[in-house]
Formats: C-alpha cells, sequence, structure tokens
C-alpha cells in the first residue's frame, strides 16, 4: 500500500469519528426523553417545567396551579412535571415575567394589572362593572377578543395560554365605612400600580399607593394606608381581617391571572406536547373559576365571623367612574374598544 492511499484511508477514519463525535454530543444536548423517542420528533418527551406566581398556597390561583400540574402529569402519562413556587418566591411579578422571557422559569400566572403595564391591552379586563359575576367573566375568556389580547404577548418572547380568575374586587377600609364615592376622598388605599384601576381610585378623591403585598398588612396595620383594593380570597388568606374593620363587597372589576409561557419553550414541543399544555390549562381555569364562584357567600360570612363589617355598595355610585374608564381607555387600543364594546 502506497504512503498516498495511507494517508487517504486515515482521513477517512479521522473524519467517521467526529462525524460520530458530533452526534453523540447532539443527542446529549437535546433533553431527556423516553426511549421510543424518534430522531427530530419532540413527541415522547420528558419535561421538569417551572411554574411561578404571587399568592399564598392557600390562594385559589395557587390551587389552579395544582391543578395544571394535576392535568399536566396525568395527561402526559408521568412525561410533564411541575415546580410550582408561589408566594413570590422568585420575586416581584416584573422578575418573574423576565425569567419567563429568559426561559429560566416555564410557566407564570401573573395579574393583568401588571401585565398592562406591559401591554395596554390588558387593561381591557378592569372595565369597570363589565360583567355581572364571575361566571360571566369566566365566560369571556373563550372570546374573540379575550384571546387576541393574549396574541399580544407573542412579540414579547411569551406565549399567553388562558385566564384564571380569582374572586372580583372589593373595597378594605381600616376604620370607616364607606359608602358613598365622597367618602373615600382623601383616603389612602393600596391599589395594584395598574393605570386603569388607579385612576378608577384617583377619580373619587383617594390616593393611591403600589406597595407589594407582602407589605400590605404591616401598612394598613401601622396606618401607612387606610385601606385596600382586594379580593375576598386574598382578604382571608393574607388575613387582613385582622387589621381592616370593614369590606364594601362592590365586585366592581374582575382579577385574571394570565396564564403564559416561554415562547422558545413552547414552540419547541411537539403538537402534541402543545395541546396537552393548553388543554391542562384549560382544566385548571375551569376548576379555579368555578371553585371560586361557589364560594362566594362563604367568604363573606367567614369575614363577618371573623368581626368584619361586610356590606354591599351598588354599582349606580360609580357611574362617573365607568363612563371616565369608556372615554379614556376605549381610544387607547382598539383592543379594549373592542372590549367594552363586547361586554359593557
Amino acid at each position: 500500500m502506497n504512503t498516498f492511499t495511507k494517508w487517504f484511508m486515515y482521513l477517512v477514519a479521522l473524519s467517521l469519528v467526529v462525524f460520530a463525535l458530533a452526534a453523540c454530543n447532539e443527542s446529549s444536548e437535546s433533553g431527556a426523553t423516553t426511549s421510543g423517542e424518534s430522531s427530530g420528533d419532540n413527541s415522547g418527551k420528558s419535561y421538569s417545567f417551572k411554574l411561578a406566581h404571587i399568592t399564598p398556597p392557600t390562594h385559589m390561583w395557587h390551587k389552579g396551579a395544582e391543578k395544571f400540574k394535576e392535568e399536566l402529569e396525568e395527561r402526559s402519562g408521568g412525561r410533564m412535571e411541575l415546580e410550582i413556587y408561589p408566594s413570590s418566591q422568585l420575586g416581584s411579578e416584573a422578575d418573574m415575567v423576565e425569567q419567563i422571557v429568559a426561559g429560566s422559569v416555564d410557566f407564570g400566572l401573573i395579574t393583568a394589572a401588571y401585565m398592562s403595564s406591559r401591554e395596554q391591552a390588558f387593561a381591557a379586563w378592569f372595565t369597570p362593572y363589565a360583567f355581572e359575576d364571575l361566571e360571566a367573566a369566566n365566560d369571556a375568556r373563550d372570546s374573540e377578543v379575550a384571546k387576541k389580547i393574549l396574541g399580544t404577548l407573542d412579540q414579547q418572547g411569551l406565549v399567553g395560554l388562558d385566564y384564571l380568575f380569582a374572586g372580583q374586587r372589593v373595597m378594605l377600609f381600616k376604620d370607616k365605612e364607606v359608602k358613598s364615592t365622597s367618602d373615600m376622598d382623601g383616603l389612602k388605599l393600596r391599589v395594584t400600580p395598574s393605570p386603569p384601576m388607579q385612576d378608577f381610585y384617583t377619580s373619587t378623591g383617594a390616593s393611591t399607593e403600589g406597595l407589594p403585598l407582602p407589605e400590605v398588612y404591616s401598612a394598613v396595620q401601622t396606618g401607612v394606608i387606610d385601606g385596600m383594593d382586594m379580593d375576598l380570597d386574598a382578604t382571608i388568606t393574607n388575613k387582613y381581617h385582622e387589621v381592616v374593620d370593614h369590606a364594601a363587597v362592590t365586585n366592581h372589576m374582575v382579577w385574571p391571572a394570565i396564564a403564559m409561557a416561554n415562547k422558545s419553550t413552547f414552540e419547541g414541543m411537539s403538537e402534541e406536547d402543545q395541546q396537552i399544555v393548553r388543554e391542562s390549562i384549560k382544566a385548571a381555569a375551569e376548576y379555579t373559576a368555578m371553585t371560586r364562584a361557589g364560594k362566594e357567600e362563604d367568604f363573606k360570612q367567614q369575614l363577618k365571623d371573623e368581626g368584619m363589617n361586610v356590606y354591599e355598595l351598588d354599582e349606580s355610585l360609580f357611574k362617573e367612574q365607568k363612563e371616565m374608564f369608556d372615554e379614556k381607555y376605549g381610544k387607547k387600543d382598539p383592543l379594549i374598544q373592542e372590549f367594552i364594546d363586547s361586554f359593557r
């Protein structure tokens, strides 16, 4: 065998070794999969997901997250696992959204209030008195305009999956029984820093403070604030009944969390696995809304039993606030106007 032939055979063998090593490396980076996974096909792949949200484990959103986990595991045959981080363990909602965009967290339940600061269309959900009750708001999840609003997340590196509802908004007051908007003049109230929510309250003469949820209890206890915009769920789970005396049940706005996913992670899944995720979050959304709707009267009674003055305030008292929202926010975004036209 001449020298040229020897060198040619050596180069061929070396090329085969390099090709094999490259193939091995590509396989090792593709993630954990079942033994039946075929090359180039993500069906059968296993996932260990992370989900973050702000509420404590006793809140309805956390129960919804647990339902999502249960559905994922069952529908995927155990291939999809979910680790849940409640109570702002991973930081503020701004922090959580950035982590989802970056891919270090896969899913989030993020308030529409916060998301309205990133994408104006989400302000539509704070149309005052758009829905008679929680069931009506839950039905609106499947409307075309609700889906369009979710679709705006695509440009942020996110996939909007669905909406999970907690209770409608009520007003808590430390010392004063508010019977009209004029009674709110001069009060300092904790309101989630979302423009439509803040506008609603400042138009009554109140001032708003955008305190993080973990700071609210001590703030009202020490008199830094005079009350807050809240839902009955969180009033109980955060024990605000210990520091406020009055709960005005206004039900003036609904309170959805936006279920979202990292876009790259979601779009990297097979169509079948994407469908499992969508069906699982839909089941969790239905469970959350229907379970919460059935507890409204129980929550009111529980707060009364804790010594709170729980009373109703009629929608007619907030006619000016409704008109202000429609006039101001309908002009800001065509999706908000479409929402108003659909549900007002």
